[in-house]
């Protein structure tokens, strides 16, 4: 049995900050499922496990929690389309592999091998890519359409005041807003698009009406995939990269050096764990919450045992089917109204990955690996060889990989 750090402190009396920290994460927590054509009711057992899981393996020192990552949408929806959902998460769990295998590469030569193979000048524009390349998929959700534009679900004038509704109290709230409201701006857009929504009469509730209240959540197992693999895989080099801001932000919080104590090695062997897992049951990737660690900060609740509530909370929230069931009634407008900001927020950490490195991005060398990496991912470029293809986002986190270990450095490197 691990033994668990003394700051860990399992009371009763937590369990209503656990569900605080639970509701501070909601949001964004079920918009990936939401977006991805996952069970909503699956991510949320998901993320509860992979919480638990995370905190058995780093011995509950760090108060973080795991729940779904916007850098895989782009991925999941391509992969559902193109493979269906099983076969997507065949891929999805070796990103999982690629954590783990990162946090025996850290445990072997230490975290600077991380920053040779995987730094800024890599994953800040394959970050950039991740959010640009979803942003005809948020346009064309805002404007009532489905999110590749083929079909009309709704007509745009009413599906533009919804979505524009939706994203315009987002901002607001991220900008203005105070105390927890401000830890909420994604719930906030959703529900004020979605009263909108009611108005205009545009909510079905049939499904909510047949949905029991309680329901073993669909679970759904992977299937092998091997295009599937080599496409996601190298797209867990943003998120993994991520991680190591997500730690070290919430040790600034706290005070404490989470990078030495449980150890970057192990956050990750945690984190890899939990989205391997989550994806052998249908759920989408797991990764550190910055709302939470931003709850964190303003709640002074450092005391990590409250994240386990917050997982014994969504656990059992999986499993309330009419919870399911009115999420999917959200409408596409107001879905799509939250990305615009959304995808271009991500987009955006790509940008100041880069910006803070100080990195010269007109020296050659670095200027060749940038630009590679964003034409080929944004422009759609792919390579093909037999069965084998690969292309966007995955095809642009090679390229920059290969490039940034194969071509020479400037004498002042």
């Amino acid at each position: 049995m691990p033994e668990f750090s003394t700051d860990y402190d399992f009371k009763f009396k937590d369990c209503f900050l656990g569900a605080q920290m639970l509701f501070v994460a909601f949001g964004a927590l079920v918009l990936v499922p939401l977006l991805t054509g996952f069970d909503p009711n699956v991510a949320l057992f998901t993320a509860g496990l992979g919480t638990l899981i995370f905190q058995i393996i780093t011995r509950g020192r760090v108060p973080i929690f795991l729940a779904s990552s916007f850098a895989f949408i782009a991925p999941i929806i391509y992969g559902v389309k193109t493979w269906g959902i099983p076969g997507t998460l065949c891929g999805l769990a070796a990103a999982g592999v690629v954590y783990i295998i990162l946090s025996f590469l850290v445990r072997w030569q230490g975290s600077d091998i991380i920053k040779r193979v995987l730094p800024p000048v890599v994953t800040g524009p394959v970050i950039m890519v991740i959010g640009l390349i979803l942003a005809p998929v948020a346009v064309f959700m805002t404007m009532g359409k489905t999110g590749d534009g083929a079909v009309v679900l709704f007509p745009q004038s009413t599906a533009m005041v919804i979505g524009l509704a939706s994203l315009a109290t987002t901002v607001l709230v991220s900008i203005l807003g105070r105390g927890i409201l401000k830890l909420i701006p994604i719930l906030c857009g959703i529900a004020v698009g979605y009263i909108l929504s009611l108005i205009y009469g545009i909510v079905d509730f049939s499904p909510v009406a047949k949905a029991p209240w309680f329901k073993i959540p669909d679970f759904v197992f992977p299937e092998w995939n091997l295009e599937a693999i080599i496409y996601i895989l190298p797209i867990a080099i943003a998120p993994a990269i991520e991680h190591f801001g997500d730690v070290m932000a919430i040790s600034g919080v706290t005070g404490k050096d989470y990078l030495k104590e449980p150890g970057i090695q192990n956050t990750m062997l945690g984190d890899g764990i939990a989205t391997s897992l989550a994806s052998f049951l249908g759920g989408p990737p797991n990764t550190t919450y910055s709302e939470v660690t931003g709850a964190v900060a303003l709640t002074k609740a450092f005391n990590p045992a409250i994240m386990t509530w917050a997982a014994i909370t969504a656990v059992l929230l999986a499993f309330v089917g009419k919870l399911g069931a009115l999420l999917q009634t959200i409408p596409a407008p107001v879905m799509g109204g939250i990305m615009l900001l959304l995808f271009g927020a991500i987009m955006v950490v790509g940008l100041n990955t880069l910006v803070k490195s100080g990195d010269d991005l007109m020296e050659a060398r670095n200027l060749s690996i940038v630009a590679l990496i964003l034409i080929f991912g944004i422009g759609g470029m792919s390579f093909s060889a037999g069965q084998f293809n690969l292309q966007g986002i995955g095809l642009a986190g090679i390229l920059g990989v290969l490039l940034n270990l194969i071509l020479p450095r400037g004498k002042s490197e």
